[in-house]
C-alpha cells in the first residue's frame, strides 16, 4: 500500500457523496497537512459532480502540492488569509476550516496570529458563508481544547484545565473560543454547524516550517542522521495518519449532527514520543538521542502528559481504521522521499 492506494480507498467510501453532487466545497488550510489531503481526496474520486476550491496564503507552495489538479476543471485556488473578511460571490455550500497555525514555532513566536487565524477565521468565513449559501460549516479544530486533563479519556463532553495566562495556550484558548463561535452562529443565525477534534495527526506533506515532533523525527532520518529528541519522551498520546483523518472528516461533514462535536484518534495508535521516536528511527535505520531544548523551543512545548481519545462518537457515523501505524509511519517516510517534501 502506498499513500495514494489510501487516497483512492478513502475516495471510494460508503458515504452520502450525493450530497456534494454539484456544491462547492472550501478549503482553508488547503496546503497544510489534513487540509492537503482532503484535497487529495475529493480530486481522486472518480466522476466527481463537485468543484474543490483549495484556500491558501502561499500560492507558491500550493501550485506545488497541487500541480497534478492544473488541468482539472472542478479544482480551484483561492489566494486567502482567513484573518481577513472573504470577499467575491462564489457560493460554498460547504465550507471545512482547517487553517490554523498548529507547530510549536508559531505558539512561541506568533501567538497573536495563532489566535487570529482560529477566531477571526471562523467569524469571516462564517460571515461570507451566510450571505452565500452555505449549507455546513465544518470546524476543524484540535484535542488540544480538553486541556492538561487528569488522565482520563477524553470524550467530547468533557473540558480540561488551560491556564488563560500562558501565551501557550494561544493555541487551546482560541480553539476552545473559535468553537464556542461556531455552536454561537448555529444557534442565532440557523447555520449547520459540525465540529472535528483531531489528535496529534501524522503524515507526508507536512510543510517546512512544522517542527512538530514527527516532522522533526522524519526530517533527521531522511537527511541520514539519528533522532534528536528533546524531551524524556514520557508523554503518552493518541496519533492519527492524516488519511484516515481525512476520512473522518467527511463522515462527519456528512453525517455529523448538527451543533456537535467528534474526536478523531486511531485507538490503536495511544504511545510515548520516545516510541514515536524509536519507531521511526528503527523504520531508517538510525537511532534515538537525547538533546537539551532552548528556552524558546520550550515555550511552545504541549504540557500535557497523557492526551488520549474516545472515538465511540466518530464510530456511531461508521468510521474505522484499517492497518498498524507502523506501516503507516513506511508509507510516510516513503511518500516525503517520493515527492521530496521535506
Amino acid at each position: 500500500m502506498t499513500y495514494e492506494d489510501d487516497i483512492r480507498a478513502v475516495a471510494t467510501l460508503d458515504i452520502p457523496w450525493e450530497r456534494l453532487s454539484g456544491c462547492n466545497i472550501l478549503i482553508t488550510g488547503a496546503t497544510g497537512l489534513i487540509g492537503s489531503c482532503l484535497v487529495d481526496v475529493l480530486m481522486s474520486r472518480k466522476n466527481k459532480a463537485y468543484n474543490v476550491y483549495a484556500a491558501g496564503r502561499n500560492e507558491e507552495r500550493a501550485m506545488r502540492k497541487f500541480k497534478k489538479y492544473a488541468d482539472d476543471k472542478a479544482f480551484h485556488f483561492v489566494k486567502y488569509d482567513v484573518t481577513e473578511p472573504l470577499t467575491g460571490d462564489t457560493s460554498f455550500h460547504y465550507i471545512i476550516h482547517a487553517a490554523s497555525n498548529a507547530s510549536p514555532n508559531f505558539f512561541a513566536n506568533n501567538p497573536v496570529e495563532v489566535i487570529k487565524a482560529n477566531i477571526y477565521g471562523v467569524s469571516n468565513l462564517m460571515d461570507y458563508g451566510l450571505c452565500h449559501g452555505t449549507l455546513r460549516f465544518l470546524f476543524v479544530s484540535s484535542g488540544e481544547v480538553y486541556g492538561e486533563g487528569d488522565g482520563r479519556v477524553f470524550t467530547e463532553d468533557y473540558s480540561g484545565y488551560v491556564n488563560p495566562t500562558s501565551p501557550r495556550s494561544c493555541y487551546p484558548s482560541s480553539k476552545r473560543a473559535a468553537e464556542t463561535l461556531c455552536v454561537s452562529y448555529a444557534e442565532e443565525y440557523g447555520m449547520q454547524t459540525v465540529i472535528a477534534r483531531p489528535c496529534h495527526t501524522y503524515g507526508p506533506g507536512f510543510t517546512e516550517d512544522d517542527n512538530r515532533v514527527y516532522a522533526q523525527f522524519i526530517r533527521n532520518v531522511l537527511a541520514g542522521e539519528d533522532i534528536v529528541m528533546k524531551s524524556t519522551g514520557e508523554q503518552f498520546r493518541s496519533w492519527c495518519y492524516v488519511v484516515d483523518c481525512a476520512a473522518a472528516l467527511l463522515y462527519i461533514l456528512l453525517k455529523g449532527e448538527n451543533g456537535h462535536a467528534y474526536n478523531i484518534a486511531d485507538e490503536s495508535s495511544n504511545i510515548t514520543i520516545k516510541q514515536l521516536a524509536e519507531m521511526i528511527a528503527s523504520t531508517g535505520g538510525k537511532k534515538v538521542i537525547r538533546e537539551i531544548p532552548s528556552d524558546a523551543e520550550q515555550k511552545g512545548f504541549n504540557v500535557v502528559k497523557k492526551s488520549v481519545y474516545s472515538t465511540d462518537k466518530l464510530k456511531d457515523l461508521g468510521w474505522k481504521v484499517e492497518g498498524t501505524m507502523e506501516e503507516k509511519i513506511k508509507r510516510t517516510i516513503e511518500r516525503n522521499i517520493s515527492a521530496n517534501f521535506c
